[in-house]
């Protein structure tokens, strides 16, 4: 029988421990950050009937959603992004949420795009939104929250950037352009990307003039924020964001069309990969789907980015291996007893252990617990067993030590 060599994916990944390590140490400070700032978990199905996800991020976003007929001949799709999928949640519950709400949501989303560096196909995508406020005070914590993760994982070099789809649409009303905006905004949304020559590269293929290309950038460079986008400009040194680290950037766009006023995304200096954040408020959605008029603004931390960052940087912290603190040795049945006794005493006092399965040799249990990076082994051999001791080896050291079998607790702490 021939067996096929297994593979994963293109655009999927695993995840060995050591990775997870760093991913869970980042999810968490995302965690505690959001939550800091009143935000509530919420969790959304992996699937979504196709008529929910479909015409809500653009046609070029329509292309990339996983949709397909199920068993039950229903269109359904995996969904694309978790705006969508938490508007939906407003559009069903709104009776029995208390406006206003304030989400966070860290789950999956998958994408049909072509892999590159920091663009994969399925993402752990990490959302905040707040629901049913027109103060612009919202708007400004989206861009307080953004600003406090990047800090407490250590980056230095970085640039929030805002700007307004009314600012947009006043540039091109000035312009003159009436027609195909959507089009134009999705190639201005390559400014960061291909430059200004490249724009009006592409802007050109697209029918616009000389003029109004030229235009279109003038009125760029002189750009203003409009009045709600200055208000929350003007909320954000008191919410202790150092002016180095947001500007005004006419250029930048955000390519989904259900924006509706301010929009944020986050760039690091080094290395090069694209945002690593992108929101903006959105007052129509909710109605869209079905719901009432609920406004709503928020933003995506992109966590998978920022990983790649972080151990481009080495940003991190001396971080362990594993998040097991002790691996109890296997001596065999004469030992078992004690050898359990010991790991359910240090498990119940919050201790993280592991016992070792097997009685192999101890150099072989010793030459595992340092290949995962475990600091220290507990060692109940007959003679520590008779004596109610055990010997405790920090593996970074060689150091051993023989304690009573109730003080290897405090020697862990």
């Amino acid at each position: 029988m021939n067996q096929t060599k297994p593979q994963t994916l293109k655009g999927f990944r695993d995840f060995l421990p050591e990775t997870m390590v760093v991913r869970n140490y980042v999810k968490n400070i995302f965690i505690e950050v959001f939550e800091n700032f009143g935000f509530e978990p919420l969790e959304t199905p992996a699937l979504e009937y196709a008529s929910t996800l479909m015409g809500k991020n653009g046609a070029e976003a329509d292309k990339l959603v996983y949709a397909f007929t199920d068993q039950g001949d229903r269109q359904v799709g995996l969904r694309y992004d978790l705006t969508v999928p938490v508007s939906k949640v407003l559009a069903i519950y709104q009776n029995q949420i208390p406006l206003p709400f304030r989400r966070y949501q860290i789950q999956s989303v998958w994408r049909a795009e072509k892999p590159q560096k920091g663009r994969y196909r399925e993402i752990l995508q990490c959302d905040i939104d707040t629901f049913g406020s027109n103060s612009p005070l919202v708007d400004a914590e989206i861009v307080a929250v953004t600003y406090n993760i990047l800090s407490r994982l250590n980056f230095t070099r970085f640039s929030i950037r805002l700007n307004s789809r009314t600012v947009l649409n006043d540039i091109l009303a000035q312009t003159g352009i009436t027609n195909d905006k959507n089009s134009i905004l999705q190639s201005l949304d390559k400014y960061q990307k291909i430059g200004q020559e490249g724009v009006v590269k592409e802007l050109k293929s697209k029918g616009l003039s000389d003029s109004q290309t030229s235009k279109l950038f003038e009125y760029i460079k002189s750009a203003q924020p409009d009045n709600y986008l200055r208000e929350v400009i003007d909320l954000l040194p008191s919410l202790n964001i150092p002016q180095d680290f947001y500007l005004f950037d006419p250029t930048m766009v955000r390519g989904l069309d259900y924006y509706t006023g301010p929009i944020f995304e986050t760039y690091v200096t080094e290395p090069k990969i694209g945002s690593i954040t992108g929101g903006g408020r959105y007052d129509n959605l909710v109605k869209t789907l079905g719901g009432p008029d609920i406004p709503a603004v928020g933003t995506t931390i992109g966590l998978d980015r920022i990983v790649d960052c972080i151990l481009e940087l080495n940003l991190l912290p001396n971080l362990a291996k594993t998040t097991i603190k002790v691996m109890v040795a296997n001596f065999g049945p004469d030992t078992t007893a004690a050898s359990l006794k010991l790991t359910t005493s240090l498990r119940s006092q919050g201790i993280p252990t592991l016992l070792y399965p097997d009685p192999d040799k101890l150099g072989k249990q010793f030459k595992y617990a340092s290949d995962k990076g475990i600091p220290f082994v507990a060692v109940i051999g007959p003679d520590e067993a008779s004596a109610n001791t055990v010997t405790l080896k920090n593996m970074s050291t060689g150091e051993q030590k023989t304690l009573k079998s109730d003080a290897v607790t405090a020697s862990l702490i």
